[in-house]
């Protein structure tokens, strides 16, 4: 519920006060009583966002957290399974691989 400030206009006496957004402007004036009073336009409070429910990827399902989770050690395993693949490839390409093939086409002569 938001903080109004009023100003009577005869008296010139000013004021907060604490109402609902539905709830009508005051009219009369405490102080001297005279239906006077006009609600002034302030620059309100800055709002702040703070815990979570802010973004789109808070509102996220269990069951989507949870494929998530999935797919990502699904992924992880695959970069392991496929390093070990290439480290093992390169160690038998070094062993059987004894000579070089000529970049040109040229064969070597012996």
């Amino acid at each position: 519920m938001p903080t109004y400030e009023y100003i009577c206009g005869d008296c010139g006496y000013e004021f907060e006060r604490f109402q609902s957004i539905t709830a009508g402007a005051l009219r009369k004036c405490p102080d001297c009583g005279k239906s006077t009073l006009k609600r002034l336009v302030g620059t309100g409070s800055g709002i702040i966002f703070k815990g979570s429910g802010f973004y789109q990827t808070d509102y996220r399902s269990q069951s989507y957290k949870e494929g998530e989770k999935s797919e990502k050690k699904a992924a992880e395993t695959d970069k392991s399974t496929t390093k070990k693949k290439t480290a093992d490839k390169s160690k038998d390409s070094k062993s059987t691989d004894k000579t070089k093939p000529d970049p040109k086409g040229k064969k070597k002569s012996a």
